[in-house]
């Protein structure tokens, strides 16, 4: 079977629009765009082989595997055999961190995160300390930024692995990452970076910036659940964490999911082609959406840094209130919002990002999160305000701790 390359649609793209909602909570969550869905169906009913088998159908998906690897490859600046598929970016953050960390022991014991981390990085880490390796965590300035001046001062003869997410799914800051791959260059240190939260935001090339690993995840551009990448540059070691068949060159066996893995490889292709023109909508989004709530609504502050941010989040501290009451009150009037992010929001711990950013517990248990998205539209900023400044004014009656100040 003859396969090609898929093109962006030229027709327009239906968006999955819920007219009962208004979904600002992209960073936990994204629509399968429905072009990506017409694209993998074919997997499931006719080139439904597995890659591994040696007959004809068999060749095919080898063929439409090797064709996607190569497709996700070029979106971030990679050659195909440095990328290697997995079910997600936690599965990605453990491969990349703990595989590299056991593979080069030899050379170190220390490796280097920071207090804005993933929780699936901050769990690795703990998993490191238990298992012989020492974890240092690298402290926040008050935008949520990493000092390269403090990472370095945390380096020693041992440390043989940085990791430091490209933007903060929460707060969304960026990080100087540029920065810090210039600080390791030449020390023998690789430097991983969770890139989930940039990707298809934030335009990422690792032949500009040397990252030496990299987590990506599909549905953050617009791709299926359940498959993410790491990409390994070539000759950095990493030892696999889940033994089997021998599939991705070993790192990762387990029969490939050919059909979620060509529909990641068609989200980036659709992505590369209209990345620039979504980003800009959704920034006037966001940034009509900070404007408004920061003019009507009294004692609420942005958290993050207020410049180098991701362009589709805006993150709020309001005072006296609790984000989880916010949510809840929004989510009476068809608005979905959250107070950080979805892999920790069922605990009651306040937010380790905002507590290292300084902020006290009772600050950090009042923010809001919106997170835009390719399928928002623009009146979605004038339903959020239309019912947010009497949400906050409601709870803050009820609330003992808030003093208006004169």
């Amino acid at each position: 079977m003859n396969h090609t390359e898929a093109k962006p649609d030229t027709r327009v793209c239906v968006p999955p629009v819920r007219d009962d909602v208004v979904y600002l909570d992209y960073q936990s969550s994204k629509p399968v765009d429905p072009r990506v869905v017409e694209a993998m169906a074919p997997y499931y009913t006719q080139n439904f082989g597995n890659a591994s088998a040696l007959h004809g159908v068999g060749d095919e998906a080898t063929e439409a595997l090797d064709e996607a690897r190569a497709r996700v490859a070029r979106f971030f600046g990679a050659n195909p055999e440095e990328i290697v598929f997995t079910s997600g970016a936690t599965e990605s953050n453990n491969l990349g961190i703990i595989g590299y960390a056991l593979r080069n022991k030899r050379k170190g014991d220390h490796v280097i995160i920071s207090e804005a981390e993933h929780i699936s990085v901050l769990n690795v880490g703990k998993y490191l300390e238990k298992n012989g390796f020492r974890v240092t965590r690298v402290p926040l300035d008050m935008y949520g930024r990493v000092s390269p001046k403090k990472l370095a001062a945390r380096i020693t003869d041992d440390t043989i692995l940085v990791s430091i997410g490209w933007a903060s799914n929460e707060i969304g800051t960026v990080q100087p990452i540029a920065a810090i791959a210039e600080l390791l260059a030449g020390r023998d240190i690789a430097l991983h970076t969770d890139a989930v939260a940039a990707e298809g935001l934030l335009p990422i090339d690792v032949r500009e910036v040397p990252v030496d690993l990299m987590t990506l995840s599909s549905n953050d551009v617009y791709g299926p659940r359940g498959v993410g990448a790491l990409y390994v540059r070539k000759g950095v070691g990493v030892a696999p964490v889940m033994v089997g068949g021998g599939q991705e060159r070993g790192l990762r066996s387990g029969t490939e999911d050919v059909a979620s893995i060509a529909g990641f490889a068609t989200a980036t292709d659709i992505m590369a082609s209209e990345m620039l023109a979504e980003v800009e909508r959704v920034r006037a989004m966001r940034d009509r959406l900070v404007e408004r709530v920061l003019a009507e609504i009294p004692d609420v502050h942005l958290n993050g840094h207020p410049t180098e941010r991701l362009p589709n989040n805006a993150h709020f501290r309001f005072e006296a209130v609790e984000g989880e009451a916010m949510v809840l009150s929004l989510r009476d009037y068809g608005i979905a919002a959250s107070t950080g992010s979805a892999c920790s929001s069922k605990t009651l711990e306040p937010s380790h990002t905002l507590i290292s950013c300084g902020l006290l517990h009772e600050e950090a248990h009042g923010s809001l999160e919106f997170t835009f998205g390719r399928f928002n539209r623009e009146d979605d900023v004038d339903r959020v305000i239309a019912v947010l400044p009497d949400v906050i004014e409601r709870l803050r009656a009820m609330s003992p701790l808030y003093r208006p100040k004169k």
